[in-house]
């Protein structure tokens, strides 16, 4: 299941670093499911997650499963991932969050107490479940404002601390590399966003990590 912020929803047209990982994990031809309670992306002209218009139109309807919202992170999902496990039974999450509870929402020590809270409840839910969580990517924001720069630098040593805390053999939890190469000039359409390029970054750090950690998988190949 993928776990995220606008990011990972999209917005219409987009193709999504969700369908990068689906296009992989097909081409590696072992049986998978994504799970999740929502399949839209987000429409900025009705401000809402109401659109269905992937730019991928071989993306499947079953496919397009999520948790992700717009304006989302580890505050508003800690009280919904225990709910949703629950319903859609993952064995696995993907996660991306955390930028917009720095720039919106909560410090880099509150944010790093609703990631634990989260892991918690998605605990309970699934005692057997595993993790892998992506670092904080400033966006272009950190360029010009040193205090959230440094916001995002903090919570990355949080998130580092908190997956060596709270990492068990029953329950995995991985801290996923920062996207190789990834820039914000070269990778995404406004600064924070990805472009496609982009994407193909997000799924590959999500691919190889679970392949390098958990043999999971195998090594993200752009398609």
């Amino acid at each position: 299941m993928f776990v995220g912020d606008s990011m990972t929803i999209g917005s219409a047209g987009d193709f999504t670093w969700r369908y990068r990982m689906w296009q992989h994990l097909c081409a590696l031809g072992e049986p998978f499911a994504v799970v999740g309670p929502r399949t839209a992306l987000y429409d900025k002209e009705s401000g809402g997650p109401v659109s269905h218009a992937y730019a991928g139109p071989d993306f499947p309807p079953d496919a397009r499963r999520h948790l992700a919202g717009w304006g989302e992170g580890w505050l508003h999902m800690a009280p919904l991932i225990g709910d949703a496990v629950r319903a859609h039974r993952p064995d696995l999450l993907l996660i991306s969050l955390g930028l917009i509870d720095l720039g919106f929402y909560t410090t880099a020590e509150q944010t790093a107490e609703n990631l634990r809270g989260f892991v918690g409840e998605a605990r309970a839910a699934n005692p057997r479940i595993r993790m892998v969580l992506l670092p904080v990517i400033p966006n272009v924001r950190a360029e010009h404002d040193l205090p959230f720069a440094e916001q995002c630098a903090d919570l990355n040593v949080r998130m580092s601390k908190a997956v060596a805390d709270l990492d068990t053999g029953a329950s995995p939890l991985l801290l996923a590399s920062r996207p190789d190469g990834y820039e914000l000039l070269s990778d995404t359409y406004d600064g924070t966003h990805p472009n496609p390029s982009g994407e193909h970054r997000l799924a590959a750090a999500f691919a190889d990590a679970t392949h390098q950690a958990w043999g999971v998988g195998g090594p993200y190949t752009r398609r």
